[in-house]
């Protein structure tokens, strides 16, 4: 019988966080500190939108690009918050969260072999949605000593004459990293000077703690070469309803709503009318999960300081993302002894791409008592990994 399977499906390589994902789910008292999902419920009078929502019968397709109030609440949104107008008839889309926006930008945008610029370590989609549209996935290697910011030469370096996209994944999942607007204009400039286009993943846009962010949108010639992503997931704790958008220019959104229309017809419909709410009244909801989530930041970064565990302060998101080449072990089979001697999970850096390798990404979208406990397990680990070292010296 014939292969049925596509060869470059098969060659891309399973989500690196599902395994110790799938490994805590089966052990006892393991705590997992592994998965990027709010602890915090959705708020109620969002969830009541979405019930309310059922009780009314609303449960219809809706058009191709979404509700046309949750469409025009999302051009609000990014008009108050980057200054940035888009038209919610012909440039904004609901899609199925954040990611099937990046897949429809990639789709929309790629012509075959073309190059997409990604900086690593970064969000596990970016690098297979590229493969899927055909786009050469080209890597940029973050370093640690910028704070994984991505740097303007790093950039030029990068980018040939087969350039098409650079993908700017800030707040950054794995790392927290940031990028502030002093860092975003030197990129900017590159941009226009190479005439390339970007797509912002800025899914973390409100999880930011040393000061407003900034979008690369906001910027003078950026807006019309910028495909701009953002969610409901992370700042809503609306995981679960799968909701997400992106605006563009109409020239390149309405490539990406003929996909989405034939792929996906439209986004859930409880969902948007939910969003709704979240986007007209859930401004004070963000800002105490930010609060929680910022004092969570802190006492990771005090207890990291207090073992002696190297870990760059991060910005944004709900993650720290600390080194351990001190130990001499590959972030895997790090992360595999802790979560059989300690029982807590956590995901190695390289889920993240092979830059990654050296360090592990900890979630703090976990409760303050979690984080004591794990924290403290970690500490027992780290100290027993260097009572070993120290007799293998002796």
């Amino acid at each position: 019988m014939r292969n049925p399977l596509a060869d470059k499906i098969v060659d891309i390589k399973p989500s690196g966080i599902r395994k110790f994902f799938d490994i805590v789910n089966e052990m006892e008292d393991a705590i997992s500190l592994g998965v990027g999902e709010p602890d915090f419920d959705t708020p109620w009078h969002i969830r009541d939108e979405g019930i309310y929502s059922l009780e009314k019968g609303r449960t219809f397709y809706t058009s191709n690009a979404g509700l046309k109030e949750l469409r025009k609440e999302i051009s609000n949104y990014v008009e108050r918050s980057q200054g940035v107008h888009y038209d919610e008839m012909h440039e904004v889309l609901v899609t199925v969260g954040g990611s099937e926006a990046i897949d429809l930008a990639l789709r929309a945008m790629i012509n075959p072999g073309e190059e997409v610029l990604i900086p690593q370590p970064s969000y596990v989609s970016y690098e297979p949605c590229a493969v899927l549209a055909d786009a050469v996935p080209v890597i940029i290697e973050l370093k640690e000593e910028n704070e994984f910011r991505l740097t303007a030469q790093e950039l030029r370096d990068a980018i040939t004459d087969k350039t098409k996209i650079l993908i700017l994944p800030f707040p950054n999942n794995p790392t927290g990293a940031i990028m502030e607007k002093k860092d975003l204009e030197e990129i900017a400039e590159i941009i226009r000077e190479k005439d390339i286009f970007v797509i912002t993943d800025e899914i973390y846009a409100e999880l930011s703690y040393k000061e407003k962010h900034v979008s690369i949108i906001s910027l003078p010639g950026m807006r019309e070469r910028t495909v701009y992503i953002n969610g409901f997931s992370k700042a809503y704790a609306m995981t679960g309803w799968r909701l997400g958008y992106a605006c563009a220019p109409a020239q390149i959104m309405e490539q990406m709503v003929k996909i989405h229309q034939f792929a996906i017809m439209c986004a859930p419909t409880t969902s948007q009318y939910a969003a709704v709410e979240a986007l007209r009244n859930g401004d004070e909801d963000v800002a105490q999960m930010r609060e929680a989530y910022n004092q969570r930041r802190r006492f990771l970064m005090n207890a990291f300081h207090e073992m002696g565990l190297q870990c760059f302060e991060p910005y944004g998101a709900f993650y720290v993302f600390p080194c351990i080449k001190e130990f001499g072990m590959t972030s895997d089979e790090f992360a595999t002894r802790l979560l059989m001697e300690e029982k807590v999970a956590v995901v190695p850096g390289t889920a993240f791409g092979g830059c990654g390798e050296g360090f592990l990404r900890i979630s703090y979208a976990y409760s303050l008592d979690s984080l004591k406990t794990a924290m403290g397990k970690i500490a027992h680990f780290v100290g027993k990994l260097r009572e070993e070292s120290k007799e293998k010296r002796d």
